[in-house]
């Protein structure tokens, strides 16, 4: 099973699959999903769900960026149904976004009548801009090496998201309409703001929301499981690899592992 870019999405087929999962990364690290979300990803599709990750490039205007991903996903629908490599008419589909991709699938199901299964909102951000930058550079930046030039703007400047965090918030208390929802928050992501959506959604679909709380950070999902090879012998230097590798993964697979739960319950993880 290895990833195929198709229709502007990078995509995983397992042999027999038994659903569809629509992911949306975050502003910054949404480019290259099937890099930057790899473990998480590839082990849901090792579980038989064909992984549709369609890369966007953030801008101001977050309606249109939510139009453009939702118009490649059901362009790789289609063109999948009409391959005949792979029956797709009858699997669930799920949205499982993170941080920014939350906001784009809480769109896509407001804006849009679209069918799913449910979505998975893992680690929501809805920040006006003037926040959502000084995050972006304390967080992601590092890990970026310091390049940002795509975001070094005039902090004096007039400029927001389309819609504005409040729009947004209205828009999915009034339209929103994919019952069935996973929140997923980590103990340690102050840039989170799940607990306020979690209100949002329940005044719509009441119980049909969970609201899960893991050990991590926001950039959990980030993660990578590391290989650690143990040789003939095994010595110190084997036992502190393996206890890191150990610390790193474990937030990911508890995340990974809830999901796949969520998703269907009958799967032993």
């Amino acid at each position: 099973m290895e990833w195929q870019e198709i229709s502007g999405n990078w995509v995983l087929i397992p042999p027999q699959p038994i659903g569809i999962i629509h992911f949306l990364g975050g502003a910054f690290v949404a480019t290259a999903p099937q890099l930057t979300y790899r473990f998480l990803l590839e082990q849901l599709g090792k579980k038989g769900y064909i992984i549709v990750a369609t890369p966007f490039l953030n801008t101001l205007d977050h309606k249109a960026i939510a139009v453009s991903v939702l118009n490649r996903f059901e362009s790789i629908m289609e063109r999948l149904q009409k391959s005949a490599k792979v029956e797709t008419g009858y699997l669930p589909i799920y949205g499982l976004g993170h941080s920014m991709g939350c906001k784009l699938h809480l769109l896509i199901g407001s804006l849009f009548k679209v069918e799913r299964g449910g979505n998975i909102l893992i680690s929501f951000n809805n920040y006006p801009l003037k926040q959502a930058i000084p995050f972006f550079e304390q967080t992601i930046t590092p890990l970026l090496g310091g390049v940002k030039s795509t975001w070094e703007i005039d902090h004096s400047l007039d400029l927001e998201f389309t819609p504005s965090p409040e729009e947004t918030e209205m828009i999915v208390k009034e339209n929103y309409g994919v019952r069935r929802n996973l929140l997923v928050k980590f103990e340690n992501d102050n840039i989170d703001q799940t607990l306020s959506l979690n209100p949002l959604l329940k005044s719509r679909f009441g119980e049909m929301i969970s609201l899960l709380h893991l050990s991590g950070n926001h950039l959990t999902p980030l993660g990578q499981d590391l290989e650690w090879e143990v040789g003939e012998v095994f010595n110190p230097l084997d036992a502190v690899g393996q206890w890191v590798k150990q610390a790193l993964s474990r937030d990911l697979c508890r995340l990974n592992q809830e999901v796949l739960r969520w998703l269907n319950p009958a799967i032993s993880s």
